[in-house]
């Protein structure tokens, strides 16, 4: 059998992958998710907010303008300044947390309008489920268009090649 071994003229190249054409109910449903995005993040920083209260309490107590009483005696100061301490310790940090998730919950709806970053859209969705009753049903909508084959290649088409 005479069998001739291939030219090596010109190697074949693959096939290029099928990408699934992004819908216009999809694009619809992105926008969409995109402002509801920013709706609840601000309702998220809303709510945060209202612990600014125990902000200011702590301050009072810390001044003692906020008498306190223990068993019907008056608490001593060592007592208020602790309690105080954990009014604006525990606000503060509940403040700051609201606010950084209102934040990433924005920053999500800015990357689904542009279609980047999948993960974190997708890390975000599952996060904001956290946030009843608003943000489970956005995180759970998200969730739902995020893992439609269309929409993930349309994230990756967006993406930047690493090479």
């Amino acid at each position: 059998m005479d069998a001739l071994p291939p030219s090596p003229a010109a190697p074949v190249p693959p096939p290029a992958p099928v990408v699934p054409v992004l819908t216009q109910q999809d694009t619809d449903h992105l926008r969409l998710l995109s402002i509801f995005h920013y709706v609840v993040a601000g309702l998220a920083a809303v709510f945060a907010l209202i612990f600014v209260i125990h902000i200011v309490m702590g301050i009072a107590m810390l001044n003692g303008a906020l008498p306190m009483n223990s068993n019907g005696h008056p608490s001593s100061p060592q007592e208020q300044r602790f309690a105080g301490w954990m009014f604006i310790v525990m606000g503060s940090c509940i403040v700051s947390l609201g606010l950084v998730m209102a934040g990433v919950i924005a920053y999500a709806g800015r990357c689904l309008k542009q279609r980047r970053r999948y993960l974190l859209c997708m890390i975000v969705a599952g996060l904001s489920c956290l946030f009843t009753p608003f943000g489970t049903v956005l995180g759970v909508f998200t969730l739902i268009v995020l893992l439609r084959p269309q929409v993930k290649a349309a994230f990756e088409a967006n993406h930047p090649s690493r090479r």
